[in-house]
Protein backbone atom coordinates (compact mmCIF):
# COMPACT_ATOMS: atom_id res chain seq x y z
CA UNK A 1 0.00 0.00 0.00
CA UNK A 2 1.12 3.62 -1.16
CA UNK A 3 1.08 4.71 2.57
CA UNK A 4 3.32 2.02 4.01
CA UNK A 5 5.75 2.81 1.04
CA UNK A 6 5.64 6.38 2.35
CA UNK A 7 7.26 5.43 6.07
CA UNK A 8 11.05 4.91 6.16
CA UNK A 9 10.97 3.96 9.54
CA UNK A 10 8.85 0.57 8.84
CA UNK A 11 10.93 -2.16 10.41
CA UNK A 12 8.83 -5.39 9.64
CA UNK A 13 5.65 -6.70 8.55
CA UNK A 14 4.41 -7.25 11.86
CA UNK A 15 4.70 -3.26 12.78
CA UNK A 16 2.89 -2.87 9.46
CA UNK A 17 -0.33 -5.39 10.72
CA UNK A 18 -0.72 -3.28 13.47
CA UNK A 19 -0.64 -0.05 11.98
CA UNK A 20 -2.88 -1.21 9.41
CA UNK A 21 -5.43 -2.98 12.21
CA UNK A 22 -5.52 0.57 14.10
CA UNK A 23 -6.76 2.01 10.68
CA UNK A 24 -9.22 -0.51 10.18
CA UNK A 25 -10.64 -0.36 13.76
CA UNK A 26 -10.90 3.37 13.63
CA UNK A 27 -12.61 3.12 9.84
CA UNK A 28 -15.41 0.49 11.65
CA UNK A 29 -15.76 2.77 14.52
CA UNK A 30 -16.81 5.76 12.61
CA UNK A 31 -18.91 3.57 10.66
CA UNK A 32 -21.02 1.97 13.40
CA UNK A 33 -21.17 5.41 14.83
CA UNK A 34 -22.99 6.50 11.68
CA UNK A 35 -25.48 3.97 11.37
CA UNK A 36 -26.38 4.52 15.31
CA UNK A 37 -26.91 8.07 14.09
CA UNK A 38 -30.01 7.67 11.64
CA UNK A 39 -31.50 5.27 15.19
CA UNK A 40 -33.63 7.12 17.94
CA UNK A 41 -30.93 6.34 20.46
CA UNK A 42 -27.98 8.31 18.62
CA UNK A 43 -25.91 10.52 21.40
CA UNK A 44 -25.70 14.02 19.71
CA UNK A 45 -22.58 14.36 22.28
CA UNK A 46 -20.87 11.52 20.44
CA UNK A 47 -21.76 12.96 17.41
CA UNK A 48 -20.43 16.36 18.19
CA UNK A 49 -17.14 14.54 18.88
CA UNK A 50 -16.62 12.07 15.82
CA UNK A 51 -17.33 15.95 13.99
CA UNK A 52 -14.78 18.11 16.36
CA UNK A 53 -11.79 15.38 15.86
CA UNK A 54 -12.31 14.41 12.42
CA UNK A 55 -11.74 16.85 9.53
CA UNK A 56 -9.80 17.59 6.40
CA UNK A 57 -7.04 20.33 7.25
CA UNK A 58 -5.93 22.35 4.17
CA UNK A 59 -2.75 24.74 4.07
CA UNK A 60 -1.82 26.30 0.23
CA UNK A 61 1.06 28.00 0.52
CA UNK A 62 1.13 31.65 -0.36
CA UNK A 63 -2.47 32.60 0.97
CA UNK A 64 -2.85 35.20 3.57
CA UNK A 65 -5.97 36.45 5.35
CA UNK A 66 -5.74 40.26 6.62
CA UNK A 67 -8.09 42.98 7.82
CA UNK A 68 -9.31 45.26 9.89
CA UNK A 69 -12.26 46.26 12.76
CA UNK A 70 -13.08 50.22 12.58
CA UNK A 71 -15.45 51.32 15.09
CA UNK A 72 -15.99 54.99 16.39
CA UNK A 73 -18.34 57.52 17.12
CA UNK A 74 -19.20 60.65 15.18
CA UNK A 75 -21.29 63.80 15.53
CA UNK A 76 -23.01 66.04 13.46
CA UNK A 77 -24.21 69.02 14.49
CA UNK A 78 -26.76 68.85 12.53
CA UNK A 79 -30.37 66.55 12.33
CA UNK A 80 -32.79 65.57 14.88
CA UNK A 81 -34.99 62.21 15.74
CA UNK A 82 -37.78 63.93 13.35
CA UNK A 83 -37.56 67.09 10.79
CA UNK A 84 -33.99 66.27 10.42
CA UNK A 85 -31.06 67.16 8.06
CA UNK A 86 -27.66 66.25 5.96
CA UNK A 87 -25.17 67.45 4.23
CA UNK A 88 -24.65 67.37 0.67
CA UNK A 89 -21.34 65.09 -0.42
CA UNK A 90 -21.04 63.71 3.35
CA UNK A 91 -21.29 59.81 3.18
CA UNK A 92 -24.13 57.98 4.53
CA UNK A 93 -22.78 56.49 7.74
CA UNK A 94 -21.22 60.48 8.23
CA UNK A 95 -24.52 61.94 7.98
CA UNK A 96 -26.39 60.43 10.84
CA UNK A 97 -27.67 63.35 13.02
CA UNK A 98 -26.08 64.36 16.49
CA UNK A 99 -24.04 61.82 18.10
CA UNK A 100 -24.21 58.07 17.04
CA UNK A 101 -21.63 55.31 17.85
CA UNK A 102 -20.54 53.14 14.40
CA UNK A 103 -19.20 50.09 13.50
CA UNK A 104 -17.64 50.91 10.17
CA UNK A 105 -16.54 47.95 9.01
CA UNK A 106 -15.17 44.84 9.24
CA UNK A 107 -12.66 43.70 6.56
CA UNK A 108 -11.46 40.57 5.63
CA UNK A 109 -9.25 40.06 2.48
CA UNK A 110 -8.15 36.52 1.72
CA UNK A 111 -5.51 36.79 -0.84
CA UNK A 112 -2.68 34.60 -3.02
CA UNK A 113 -0.59 37.54 -4.37
CA UNK A 114 1.37 36.83 -7.19
CA UNK A 115 4.67 36.77 -6.84
CA UNK A 116 7.65 39.14 -7.94
CA UNK A 117 9.02 36.62 -11.08
CA UNK A 118 8.15 37.17 -14.31
CA UNK A 119 6.89 33.65 -15.11
CA UNK A 120 3.14 32.68 -16.05
CA UNK A 121 1.30 32.38 -12.47
CA UNK A 122 -2.13 32.81 -11.07
CA UNK A 123 -3.56 34.27 -7.79
CA UNK A 124 -6.55 35.76 -6.55
CA UNK A 125 -7.88 38.34 -4.32
CA UNK A 126 -11.29 38.35 -2.47
CA UNK A 127 -12.40 41.24 0.16
CA UNK A 128 -15.17 41.37 2.09
CA UNK A 129 -16.73 44.01 4.74
CA UNK A 130 -19.92 44.23 7.28
CA UNK A 131 -20.90 46.97 9.00
CA UNK A 132 -22.08 50.07 8.43
CA UNK A 133 -20.10 51.88 5.99
CA UNK A 134 -20.87 48.22 3.84
CA UNK A 135 -24.82 49.46 3.75
CA UNK A 136 -23.85 52.78 1.52
CA UNK A 137 -21.05 50.63 -0.24
CA UNK A 138 -23.67 48.74 -1.17
CA UNK A 139 -26.25 51.20 -2.57
CA UNK A 140 -25.23 54.96 -2.50
CA UNK A 141 -28.75 56.23 -2.43
CA UNK A 142 -29.66 54.12 0.99
CA UNK A 143 -30.34 56.72 4.12
CA UNK A 144 -30.72 59.69 1.80
CA UNK A 145 -32.49 61.57 5.02
CA UNK A 146 -29.68 61.62 6.82
CA UNK A 147 -32.14 59.97 10.16
CA UNK A 148 -30.22 57.36 12.62
CA UNK A 149 -32.34 54.59 12.00
CA UNK A 150 -30.68 54.24 8.31
CA UNK A 151 -27.61 53.40 10.16
CA UNK A 152 -26.64 48.90 10.23
CA UNK A 153 -24.11 47.44 11.06
CA UNK A 154 -25.46 43.85 9.55
CA UNK A 155 -25.01 44.95 6.19
CA UNK A 156 -22.74 42.46 3.73
CA UNK A 157 -20.61 43.93 1.00
CA UNK A 158 -18.36 42.29 -1.51
CA UNK A 159 -15.95 44.57 -2.30
CA UNK A 160 -13.42 42.66 -4.86
CA UNK A 161 -13.14 39.31 -5.86
CA UNK A 162 -10.72 38.28 -8.76
CA UNK A 163 -8.38 36.18 -10.54
CA UNK A 164 -4.90 37.39 -11.12
CA UNK A 165 -2.61 36.00 -14.04
CA UNK A 166 0.38 36.90 -15.45
CA UNK A 167 1.64 36.58 -19.00
CA UNK A 168 5.39 36.26 -19.21
CA UNK A 169 5.12 39.07 -21.93
CA UNK A 170 7.85 41.72 -21.57
CA UNK A 171 8.53 42.69 -18.07
CA UNK A 172 5.50 40.94 -17.11
CA UNK A 173 1.92 41.31 -18.16
CA UNK A 174 -0.65 41.22 -15.28
CA UNK A 175 -4.74 41.08 -15.59
CA UNK A 176 -7.64 41.12 -12.92
CA UNK A 177 -10.40 38.91 -13.80
CA UNK A 178 -13.73 39.74 -11.64
CA UNK A 179 -14.89 42.47 -9.38
CA UNK A 180 -12.29 45.14 -8.46
CA UNK A 181 -11.96 48.64 -6.70
CA UNK A 182 -11.94 51.80 -9.19
CA UNK A 183 -8.80 52.93 -10.48
CA UNK A 184 -9.78 56.73 -10.02
CA UNK A 185 -9.28 59.07 -7.02
CA UNK A 186 -6.53 59.31 -4.47
CA UNK A 187 -8.47 58.34 -1.88
CA UNK A 188 -9.97 54.28 -0.87
CA UNK A 189 -12.81 52.23 0.36
CA UNK A 190 -10.88 51.67 3.22
CA UNK A 191 -10.92 54.24 6.26
CA UNK A 192 -8.02 53.65 7.82
CA UNK A 193 -5.91 53.64 4.41
CA UNK A 194 -6.98 57.30 4.30
CA UNK A 195 -5.01 60.43 5.39
CA UNK A 196 -8.84 61.41 7.33
CA UNK A 197 -11.73 59.64 8.95
CA UNK A 198 -14.22 60.78 7.00
CA UNK A 199 -14.13 60.38 3.10
CA UNK A 200 -13.87 63.80 0.73
CA UNK A 201 -16.04 64.94 -1.41
CA UNK A 202 -14.57 63.48 -4.91
CA UNK A 203 -14.08 60.09 -3.35
CA UNK A 204 -17.90 60.81 -3.65
CA UNK A 205 -18.03 61.24 -6.74
CA UNK A 206 -15.64 58.80 -8.20
CA UNK A 207 -17.26 54.96 -8.90
CA UNK A 208 -16.25 52.32 -6.55
CA UNK A 209 -15.84 49.40 -8.60
CA UNK A 210 -16.02 47.89 -11.62
CA UNK A 211 -16.80 44.17 -12.86
CA UNK A 212 -14.76 43.41 -15.84
CA UNK A 213 -11.08 42.68 -16.90
CA UNK A 214 -8.17 44.65 -16.11
CA UNK A 215 -4.44 44.48 -17.12
CA UNK A 216 -1.24 46.41 -16.19
CA UNK A 217 2.31 46.75 -17.30
CA UNK A 218 5.46 47.98 -15.57
CA UNK A 219 7.15 49.47 -18.52
CA UNK A 220 10.27 50.44 -15.88
CA UNK A 221 10.57 51.44 -12.78
CA UNK A 222 9.62 54.63 -13.31
CA UNK A 223 6.66 54.21 -15.45
CA UNK A 224 3.56 52.27 -15.62
CA UNK A 225 0.11 51.68 -17.46
CA UNK A 226 -3.43 50.22 -16.70
CA UNK A 227 -6.18 49.33 -19.99
CA UNK A 228 -9.26 47.59 -18.97
CA UNK A 229 -12.98 46.81 -20.06
CA UNK A 230 -15.68 46.13 -17.59
CA UNK A 231 -19.55 46.51 -17.37
CA UNK A 232 -19.28 50.24 -16.07
CA UNK A 233 -19.64 51.92 -12.70
CA UNK A 234 -20.90 50.20 -9.64
CA UNK A 235 -22.94 47.78 -11.57
CA UNK A 236 -22.37 43.82 -11.87
CA UNK A 237 -24.52 44.39 -15.27
CA UNK A 238 -23.92 46.05 -18.44
CA UNK A 239 -23.20 50.07 -18.46
CA UNK A 240 -27.17 50.96 -18.10
CA UNK A 241 -29.93 51.26 -15.85
CA UNK A 242 -32.76 51.20 -18.38
CA UNK A 243 -32.48 47.55 -19.29
CA UNK A 244 -31.37 48.27 -23.09
CA UNK A 245 -28.34 47.94 -25.02
CA UNK A 246 -25.25 46.21 -24.30
CA UNK A 247 -22.76 49.07 -23.28
CA UNK A 248 -19.41 48.85 -21.97
CA UNK A 249 -16.51 50.97 -20.46
CA UNK A 250 -13.21 51.67 -20.91
CA UNK A 251 -10.51 52.78 -18.38
CA UNK A 252 -6.98 53.48 -18.92
CA UNK A 253 -4.45 54.95 -16.19
CA UNK A 254 -0.70 55.70 -16.76
CA UNK A 255 1.13 56.41 -13.39
CA UNK A 256 4.54 58.18 -13.29
CA UNK A 257 6.99 57.66 -10.31
CA UNK A 258 9.80 60.04 -9.68
CA UNK A 259 13.50 58.33 -9.16
CA UNK A 260 13.97 58.01 -5.68
CA UNK A 261 10.45 56.38 -5.54
CA UNK A 262 9.48 59.56 -2.86
CA UNK A 263 6.88 61.37 -5.91
CA UNK A 264 4.11 59.53 -7.96
CA UNK A 265 1.82 61.20 -10.29
CA UNK A 266 -1.30 58.98 -11.73
CA UNK A 267 -3.35 59.88 -14.43
CA UNK A 268 -6.50 57.68 -14.84
CA UNK A 269 -9.60 57.97 -17.66
CA UNK A 270 -12.94 56.63 -17.89
CA UNK A 271 -15.40 56.36 -20.85
CA UNK A 272 -18.57 55.14 -20.62
CA UNK A 273 -20.13 54.09 -24.00
CA UNK A 274 -23.91 54.03 -22.70
CA UNK A 275 -25.88 55.58 -19.94
CA UNK A 276 -24.05 54.01 -16.62
CA UNK A 277 -25.08 53.84 -12.96
CA UNK A 278 -24.37 57.87 -11.40
CA UNK A 279 -20.78 57.45 -9.99
CA UNK A 280 -22.39 59.33 -7.05
CA UNK A 281 -25.48 57.35 -6.03
CA UNK A 282 -26.80 53.57 -6.99
CA UNK A 283 -30.09 53.52 -8.51
CA UNK A 284 -33.50 53.97 -8.04
CA UNK A 285 -33.18 57.26 -6.81
CA UNK A 286 -31.60 58.96 -9.09
CA UNK A 287 -31.98 56.91 -12.59
CA UNK A 288 -33.36 59.84 -14.67
CA UNK A 289 -30.69 63.04 -14.30
CA UNK A 290 -27.93 61.71 -14.09
CA UNK A 291 -26.05 60.96 -18.23
CA UNK A 292 -29.93 60.20 -18.93
CA UNK A 293 -29.77 57.51 -17.07
CA UNK A 294 -32.88 55.37 -18.71
CA UNK A 295 -31.77 56.59 -22.25
CA UNK A 296 -32.57 53.51 -24.37
CA UNK A 297 -30.79 54.91 -27.35
CA UNK A 298 -27.66 54.00 -26.84
CA UNK A 299 -26.22 57.95 -27.61
CA UNK A 300 -25.72 58.48 -23.84
CA UNK A 301 -22.22 58.48 -22.23
CA UNK A 302 -19.54 59.19 -19.71
CA UNK A 303 -15.86 60.89 -19.41
CA UNK A 304 -14.17 60.77 -16.22
CA UNK A 305 -10.62 62.30 -16.14
CA UNK A 306 -8.65 62.34 -12.45
CA UNK A 307 -5.73 63.42 -11.83
CA UNK A 308 -3.63 62.70 -8.62
CA UNK A 309 -0.41 62.50 -6.96
CA UNK A 310 1.84 62.68 -3.57
CA UNK A 311 5.36 63.89 -3.00
CA UNK A 312 7.23 62.93 0.13
CA UNK A 313 10.19 65.34 0.63
CA UNK A 314 13.53 64.07 1.40
CA UNK A 315 14.43 66.95 3.37
CA UNK A 316 11.62 66.40 5.96
CA UNK A 317 12.83 62.99 6.21
CA UNK A 318 9.60 61.08 5.55
CA UNK A 319 7.86 62.86 7.96
CA UNK A 320 5.67 65.11 5.51
CA UNK A 321 3.27 64.17 2.77
CA UNK A 322 1.92 66.45 0.27
CA UNK A 323 -1.13 65.20 -2.54
CA UNK A 324 -3.58 66.46 -4.19
CA UNK A 325 -6.67 64.81 -6.44
CA UNK A 326 -8.52 66.23 -9.10
CA UNK A 327 -11.69 65.44 -11.12
CA UNK A 328 -13.31 66.43 -14.52
CA UNK A 329 -16.12 64.84 -15.66
CA UNK A 330 -19.05 65.17 -18.26
CA UNK A 331 -22.28 63.01 -18.98
CA UNK A 332 -24.43 63.56 -22.02
CA UNK A 333 -27.98 62.31 -21.70
CA UNK A 334 -28.31 61.57 -25.38
CA UNK A 335 -32.30 62.11 -25.17
CA UNK A 336 -34.42 64.89 -23.39
CA UNK A 337 -35.30 63.34 -19.82
CA UNK A 338 -32.22 64.30 -18.79
CA UNK A 339 -29.42 66.94 -18.39
CA UNK A 340 -25.82 67.12 -19.64
CA UNK A 341 -23.65 67.65 -16.59
CA UNK A 342 -20.36 68.86 -16.22
CA UNK A 343 -18.29 68.94 -12.68
CA UNK A 344 -15.15 69.31 -11.47
CA UNK A 345 -13.25 69.54 -8.05
CA UNK A 346 -9.74 69.53 -6.75
CA UNK A 347 -8.13 68.29 -3.22
CA UNK A 348 -5.34 68.99 -1.45
CA UNK A 349 -4.08 66.61 1.64
CA UNK A 350 -1.29 67.12 3.88
CA UNK A 351 0.55 64.87 6.86
CA UNK A 352 3.17 65.56 9.17
CA UNK A 353 4.68 62.64 11.28
CA UNK A 354 5.97 64.15 14.22
CA UNK A 355 7.28 61.02 16.27
CA UNK A 356 6.67 57.34 16.05
CA UNK A 357 3.17 57.42 17.41
CA UNK A 358 1.65 60.80 16.22
CA UNK A 359 0.41 62.72 13.62
CA UNK A 360 -1.81 65.60 11.77
CA UNK A 361 -3.39 65.55 8.55
CA UNK A 362 -5.15 68.04 6.84
CA UNK A 363 -7.93 68.05 3.49
CA UNK A 364 -9.38 70.73 1.77
CA UNK A 365 -11.69 70.04 -1.09
CA UNK A 366 -13.52 72.33 -3.47
CA UNK A 367 -16.29 70.44 -5.78
CA UNK A 368 -18.34 72.30 -8.74
CA UNK A 369 -21.42 71.14 -11.00
CA UNK A 370 -23.20 73.12 -13.79
CA UNK A 371 -26.62 71.73 -11.84
CA UNK A 372 -27.06 70.08 -8.83
CA UNK A 373 -27.33 66.53 -10.08
CA UNK A 374 -24.34 65.11 -9.87
CA UNK A 375 -24.71 65.16 -5.94
CA UNK A 376 -26.92 62.18 -6.19
CA UNK A 377 -28.40 62.37 -2.19
CA UNK A 378 -30.09 65.16 -2.99
CA UNK A 379 -32.13 63.98 -5.61
CA UNK A 380 -35.84 63.71 -5.64
CA UNK A 381 -36.90 66.01 -3.20
CA UNK A 382 -39.18 69.00 -3.38
CA UNK A 383 -39.71 72.28 -1.12
CA UNK A 384 -43.66 72.26 -0.61
CA UNK A 385 -42.44 76.33 -2.89
CA UNK A 386 -41.42 74.31 -5.62
CA UNK A 387 -38.23 75.51 -4.93
CA UNK A 388 -36.73 71.99 -4.01
CA UNK A 389 -33.26 71.08 -5.11
CA UNK A 390 -34.57 69.17 -7.98
CA UNK A 391 -36.26 71.86 -9.45
CA UNK A 392 -32.47 73.52 -9.54
CA UNK A 393 -31.07 71.29 -12.32
CA UNK A 394 -30.03 74.25 -14.19
CA UNK A 395 -27.99 75.85 -11.38
CA UNK A 396 -24.54 75.77 -10.71
CA UNK A 397 -23.34 74.00 -8.04
CA UNK A 398 -20.37 74.80 -5.12
CA UNK A 399 -19.21 72.96 -2.04
CA UNK A 400 -16.33 72.88 0.11
CA UNK A 401 -14.90 71.02 2.85
CA UNK A 402 -11.98 71.34 5.63
CA UNK A 403 -11.03 68.59 7.77
CA UNK A 404 -8.06 67.82 10.03
CA UNK A 405 -6.86 65.12 11.69
CA UNK A 406 -5.04 63.85 14.45
CA UNK A 407 -3.67 60.51 14.52
CA UNK A 408 -2.08 58.23 17.39
CA UNK A 409 -0.53 54.73 16.50
CA UNK A 410 -0.45 53.46 20.64
CA UNK A 411 0.65 50.29 20.00
CA UNK A 412 1.36 47.63 17.13
CA UNK A 413 -1.20 47.09 14.64
CA UNK A 414 -3.57 49.76 16.96
CA UNK A 415 -4.65 53.08 15.40
CA UNK A 416 -6.56 55.95 17.34
CA UNK A 417 -7.77 59.04 15.23
CA UNK A 418 -9.72 62.09 16.27
CA UNK A 419 -11.06 64.46 13.64
CA UNK A 420 -12.59 67.81 12.73
CA UNK A 421 -14.82 68.80 9.75
CA UNK A 422 -16.54 71.62 8.39
CA UNK A 423 -18.49 71.57 5.56
CA UNK A 424 -20.41 74.66 3.31
CA UNK A 425 -21.90 75.82 0.20
CA UNK A 426 -24.88 76.92 -1.88
CA UNK A 427 -27.15 74.35 -0.25
CA UNK A 428 -24.83 72.21 1.09
CA UNK A 429 -27.14 71.61 4.09
CA UNK A 430 -30.93 70.49 3.59
CA UNK A 431 -33.74 69.59 6.06
CA UNK A 432 -36.17 66.71 5.34
CA UNK A 433 -39.38 66.88 7.27
CA UNK A 434 -40.02 63.10 7.69
CA UNK A 435 -42.92 64.74 10.41
CA UNK A 436 -45.24 65.46 7.41
CA UNK A 437 -44.57 61.79 6.29
CA UNK A 438 -43.55 62.96 2.79
CA UNK A 439 -39.67 62.88 3.15
CA UNK A 440 -39.58 66.04 1.40
CA UNK A 441 -37.11 68.51 1.75
CA UNK A 442 -38.30 72.02 3.87
CA UNK A 443 -35.51 73.89 4.09
CA UNK A 444 -31.65 74.35 2.79
CA UNK A 445 -28.74 76.22 4.16
CA UNK A 446 -25.36 77.19 2.92
CA UNK A 447 -23.88 75.90 5.84
CA UNK A 448 -21.58 75.92 7.66
CA UNK A 449 -21.94 72.27 8.87
CA UNK A 450 -19.49 71.02 11.77
CA UNK A 451 -18.69 67.71 12.48
CA UNK A 452 -16.35 65.79 15.32
CA UNK A 453 -15.71 62.03 15.29
CA UNK A 454 -12.97 59.75 16.93
CA UNK A 455 -12.15 56.17 15.40
CA UNK A 456 -10.09 52.86 16.89
CA UNK A 457 -8.45 50.53 13.87
CA UNK A 458 -7.22 47.45 14.89
CA UNK A 459 -5.42 46.00 12.13
CA UNK A 460 -4.08 42.28 11.47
Amino acid sequence: MAWLQDNPNNTGDKNRMKKFTAILGALAALASLSLADSGPEASAKDTKKVVQNNFVETAQKGIKLSGYVDAGYSYNFTGASAGTSTVAGRFGSDTAGKGDFNLYAVKLALEKALTSENKAQAGFRADVMIGEDAVYLSNRSTGTDGLNNDQNSNQLFLEQAYVAIRAPVGNGWDFKVGKFVSILGYEVVERPANMNITYGLLWQQFPLFYTGVLSSYKFDEYLDGKLGVVNGSNTDNNTNTGGWGDGCALLASLNVTAPGGNANWSNNFQYSSNSENDTAVSPPSNTVFIAGNNNSTGSAYTFIYNSWGNWSPKFANDKLLLAFDSVLGTSNAGNSSGFNTTWCGAAAYAKYQFNDWFYLASRGEYFHGNNFDKIGNVQGYNLSDGTGLTNQGTKGMDLWEYTITAGFNVIDNLLIRAEYRLDWGVNSVYGVDEVGGSGTVDSTSSGPAHYAGAEVVYSF
